[in-house]
This record gives structure tokens, C-alpha cells and sequence, in this order.
């Protein structure tokens, strides 16, 4: 019993392992059974040859053997004429045999011919069978490419769903959020530039205002003006060239 169970216990693994090869690669083994069927063809054609042979032969046998029932009546009926009864019988009994021969031959003949027409039905629709099966291995082995094809394509269009529940979304997700960051650091670096302005071109002015006032001072202390013309050109300066008058004759 133990060795029993044993031994169904390794067929079932074996047969595992078969199916596992079976299923691995259908087109394979489809493509191996045809090659089977088409070395058992070529064979069955070799037997089908071989067997017309046989065919041919006892043909011939029963050409022969009427060829010689023709002759042996030829030969009767001569000596019939001749009026040799004892050659004529002698020869009557040898056509009696060779009849009955070639019947036998004839029944032979027959068989040999229905059996040989059968098994070239036989080969005739195995060939085309194969024929068949070679265009469904053609067939099928090009769907199973397209299909695996289009699974891929359907996988590849899953993993590059833009949904943010998938990692690639989610990817997509924080480049974004990146290039929103960098984009309100570039926004708050322009907003801050234009801050302090006015008080800049105020402190400017004052500097002018104070290196203008220096200069005058300057001047003053190396004579170079006096106070009063100083006022006055100051004056002269912010109002512009004083206006000719024209001088009246006396």
C-alpha cells in the first residue's frame, strides 16, 4: 500500500512537471506534435510506396498469368483441329489450373487495390490535416504574439495612469511641487527687490544735497565766490540765464 501511494505520488509530480512544460510554451508544442505527425506521414508515405509495389507485382502476375490462360486456349483449340484429343486435354487441364489461378490472382489483385486505395485516402487527408494544423499553428502563434503585445501595451497605459495614487503620479506630484516652490522663491526674490527703494533715492538725494552745500563751502573759503554771489549764482543756477535788457538811446 505504502509503495502504492509512493508510486501515484511520483506520477503526480511527474505529470506537474509534464503539464509545467506543456503550458510553458504552447506553440513549441504544438510545433513538436506537427513534427511528429509529418515524420509519421513521411513514413506511412514510404509504407504506402512499398505497398504499391506489392500492388504492381500482382498485377503483373495476373497480366501474365491471362496472357497464359490465352495461350494454353490457343493451344487446345489447335489441337482440337488437329485431332490430338490427348495433347488437347493435357493442355485443357493446365488451362483449367492456370483459370483458377488467375482468379485467385484477380481476388488478390482486387484486395490489394481497395486496401491501397484506403490507406492513400488515409494519407491524402492526413496531409491535409497537417496542412491545417500548420496554418492554426501559423495562426495562433501570431495571436499569442498580438495579445501578449496588447497585455503589455495595457500594462504599460496602468503603470502610466497620471492618478495621484499611483507611484508615478505621485512622482509627478512632488516635481510639481518643486517647480511651485522654485516659482514662489523666484516671485518673493521680486517682491523684496522693490522694498527700501525710496528710502535709497531719498539718501541719495540727501548725499547730493550735502556735496553740493561742501563744494560751496569750498568755494567760498578759497574766494573763489562770496556769499552774495554765491546766493546769486545758486539762484541764477535754479532759475535759469538772466534776461537781456536792451540799452534805450538818448
Amino acid at each position: 500500500m505504502i509503495l502504492g501511494k509512493l508510486w501515484r505520488s511520483l506520477k503526480a509530480q511527474i505529470n506537474k512537471v509534464a503539464n509545467f512544460f506543456w503550458t510553458a510554451d504552447p506553440i513549441a508544442q504544438m510545433q513538436y506534435e506537427y513534427d511528429l505527425a509529418v515524420v509519421q506521414l513521411k513514413e506511412g508515405r514510404e509504407g504506402l510506396e512499398q505497398y504499391r509495389a506489392l500492388v504492381e507485382r500482382v498485377s503483373r502476375q495476373v497480366a501474365n498469368a491471362r496472357a497464359h490462360v490465352t495461350n494454353l486456349e490457343s493451344k487446345v483449340k489447335a489441337y482440337l483441329q488437329a485431332a490430338d484429343r490427348d495433347t488437347a486435354a493435357k493442355f485443357a487441364l493446365e488451362l483449367q489450373k492456370a483459370k483458377q489461378e488467375v482468379g485467385e490472382n484477380e481476388a488478390q489483385l482486387k484486395l490489394h487495390e481497395e486496401a491501397y486505395g484506403n490507406n492513400l485516402t488515409k494519407v491524402k487527408h492526413a496531409s491535409s490535416k497537417l496542412a491545417q494544423v500548420r496554418e492554426k499553428i501559423q495562426k495562433y502563434d501570431a495571436e499569442l504574439k498580438m495579445t501578449r503585445a496588447e497585455a503589455e501595451m495595457a500594462k504599460l497605459a496602468s503603470s502610466f495612469n497620471l492618478d495621484v495614487t499611483t507611484d508615478f503620479g505621485q512622482i509627478e506630484q512632488v516635481i510639481q511641487d518643486k517647480i511651485s516652490l522654485n516659482r514662489a522663491k523666484t516671485r518673493v526674490a521680486a517682491d523684496l527687490s522693490g522694498e527700501g527703494i525710496g528710502d535709497i533715492k531719498r539718501e541719495q538725494a540727501m548725499e547730493k544735497a550735502m556735496a553740493d552745500q561742501a563744494l560751496r563751502d569750498f568755494e567760498i573759503g578759497m574766494g573763489m565766490v562770496t556769499p552774495e554771489t554765491a546766493g546769486v549764482a545758486e539762484t541764477a543756477k535754479q532759475l535759469g540765464p538772466a534776461p537781456v535788457t536792451q540799452k534805450t538811446e538818448s
